[in-house]
């Protein structure tokens, strides 16, 4: 598939930098620069494929020739969207609500590829459970001293200083770190 196409990851995100060069494939990061803002009573899978959707349509606006790949991941506990924290007290925030609970980490994926004289688009939404151990209040705030849960959403990094929060999950690891790669590599096969 590569040989024909050249490949973008349309992300920012070093995390999945990172776990996309796990395929072997090689690619070029090019952002979308789009905001994210969820639609009144969006549920949180369509969210996060709808973002997916469009950082993919805009990167390949630019790029028509190119596979674009594309994520968007959230966590959703109580069914509602705990995006990236706006600063230290939010985070806090956050991490406590967390505290001995269980949440869902949804990323929504989009490859979007020329296809024929037009564009073929192949998306999903992959989950993950993750359960939290009880934090204790000195746990939370010293985390979220820490620049890591600024540009994380739930403010948290499983591969990071919040390994330790985490008693178990069901599902990819990688989803949570920000890229189910085994999710990538089949869309990228579909068709291609």
């Amino acid at each position: 598939m590569n040989g024909e196409f050249k490949l973008i990851l349309a992300s920012a995100s070093p995390r999945r930098r990172e776990l996309l060069a796990q395929l072997r494939i090689p690619f070029d990061v090019v952002v979308s620069g789009l905001d994210e803002m969820p639609w009144p009573r969006e549920k949180p899978a369509s969210y996060a494929l709808r973002n997916a959707s469009e950082k993919a349509r805009a990167v390949a606006a630019r790029h028509p020739d190119a596979c674009v790949i594309a994520a968007d991941t959230i966590v959703v506990l109580d069914d509602q969207i705990l995006e990236k924290p706006a600063d230290a007290s939010h985070a806090v925030e956050m991490l406590k609500r967390l505290s001995g609970r269980e949440h869902v980490v949804i990323t929504g994926l989009c490859v979007r590829r020329p296809w024929n004289s037009g564009f073929r688009e192949e998306a999903d939404a992959v989950k993950t459970r993750v359960w939290f151990r009880a934090l204790t209040d000195v746990e939370i705030e010293s985390y979220a001293a820490t620049s890591e849960p600024m540009d994380k959403a739930g403010a948290y990094a499983i591969q990071g200083g919040a390994a330790s929060f985490v008693e178990r999950i069901d599902g990819p690891y990688d989803n949570v770190v920000g890229l189910p790669v085994d999710a990538v590599r089949r869309l990228l096969a579909e068709r291609g």
